[in-house]
């Protein structure tokens, strides 16, 4: 592991990477000892407040879990939130709990976002229990929210849908925002390949995904985006909203090998049409969306996966879906694009933060870490099992990208 703090955290168990927005910093924490979920998160815990001790605050914390079944990961859900409210009063970041395996022997393993004290304003809240935060920077006015769910309705996808974007919409409005202001939204659905009476879950959530952007969306284009599969029913939201300062500038960045995904044909659109409805909707995501002001450039890369056009690469082939994934965004942070999209020169190379991969087996944990270490070297990276968004998909990466200006 990569300790990039000093040696006063020698025996932490953790990888890092700063990046300059707001002196940022990721982690990718592990336990140090097996145990159940809880005990191996009270360890992750332990790590995070001798994070907090360097002076850095946190602003997100994400918590990816082995749990057998949907009652468990709700009470093991509510024991986490409540046991970080306690340990990190009076500050409480963007939180949630998904039920995504992480490598073996693992139960538990955490993503943590911090920034450096002092370096922004930061206010904490709550809307019912759910905790959120605001952050004022050189970017402007930024709202952070995970964990938003009913985190119930497991065999009712649209509903679980709807109540998730019913409480974004309200925390944002409270706010005096909207969901015109999303720049980047996770999107964890459960069960997301299967098919009830020819229905499947994924595009059920993409339907309500539609419904809700045309009732409260009023501006050209989407956010960047996640929508991975999520162990046991219901759907959760995580986000990230902006009110840019004046100097920001807001563009997404498509990938010229792939179709965008909102303009995807109906014959990779998997299910019957929505009840009524003659058409499918096609997943409503940016492959990536830029926010750059006159010193630097923040590149949000939406889950991405083994497609070129809108066909799937790689079939049965783990290697080659992960390399074919990696040039996918290598392409999506070509330093020379983004310059053309700004209209200004940027530096060679770009500096990733954090990437997330998303594996369909466990058995393919290792070829993916191998291939991720060889192309983003000591970049911190999350491994965690999931499902992805086609049946013949084996994996999808998302992640964070900083250029210099």
């Amino acid at each position: 592991m990569i300790n990039a703090l000093g040696s006063d955290l020698k025996n932490v168990n953790f990888e890092s990477k700063e990046i300059s927005v707001m002196l940022k910093r990721y982690y990718v924490i592990l336990p140090v000892v097996q145990g159940t979920v809880e005990e191996e998160w009270e360890q992750c815990l332990d790590q995070i407040l001798s994070i907090c001790n360097t002076g850095l605050t946190p602003v997100r914390i994400n918590i990816f879990t082995d749990i057998p079944d949907f009652e468990t990961s709700n009470s093991v859900r509510k024991n986490i939130l409540d046991s970080v409210i306690k340990a990190l009063d009076p500050v409480c970041p963007a939180l949630n709990m998904t039920v995504h395996p992480p490598l073996k022997p693992w139960k538990t393993a955490v993503e943590a976002a911090f920034v450096v004290k002092g370096s922004c304003e930061i206010e904490y809240k709550f809307f019912d229990n759910l905790p959120y935060l605001i952050i004022e920077s050189e970017k402007g006015r930024e709202l952070w929210a995970g964990g938003l769910s009913s985190f119930s309705f497991p065999d009712d996808t649209r509903t679980a849908a709807e109540k998730a974007f019913d409480i974004a919409v309200s925390i944002l409005d409270r706010e005096r925002m909207s969901l015109n202001d999303i720049v980047r939204q996770w999107n964890y659905i459960g069960d997301i390949l299967k098919i009830r009476d020819s229905y499947q879950n994924y595009q059920i959530f993409n339907e309500v995904r539609s419904e809700y952007y045309q009732r409260y969306r009023t501006v050209k284009g989407f956010p960047a985006a996640t929508g991975v599969g999520m162990k046991h029913g219901g759907v959760i939201i995580d986000l990230c909203a902006l009110q840019p300062d004046k100097s920001v500038i807001i563009k997404p960045v498509d990938n010229p090998n792939q179709v965008n995904a909102y303009e995807y044909g109906q014959k990779v659109l998997k299910g019957l049409a929505d009840k009524g409805k003659t058409v499918k909707h096609a997943p409503q995501f940016e492959r990536g969306l830029l926010l750059a002001n006159f010193s630097h450039s923040t590149l949000y890369i939406s889950g991405t996966a083994s497609i070129i056009g809108q066909e799937t690469v790689g079939v049965e082939d783990i290697e080659k879906q992960t390399i074919v994934t990696i040039e996918n965004i290598k392409k999506l942070s070509d330093p020379s694009r983004i310059s053309e999209l700004v209209s200004r020169p940027h530096e060679p190379g770009e500096k990733y933060g954090l990437l997330r991969a998303y594996v369909k087996r466990q058995s393919d944990f290792g070829v993916v870490r191998q291939i991720c270490e060889k192309f983003f070297p000591q970049i911190p990276v999350s491994y965690v099992e999931a499902d992805i968004c086609r049946d013949d998909l084996l994996i999808e990466i998302e992640g964070e990208a900083e250029m210099k200006q």
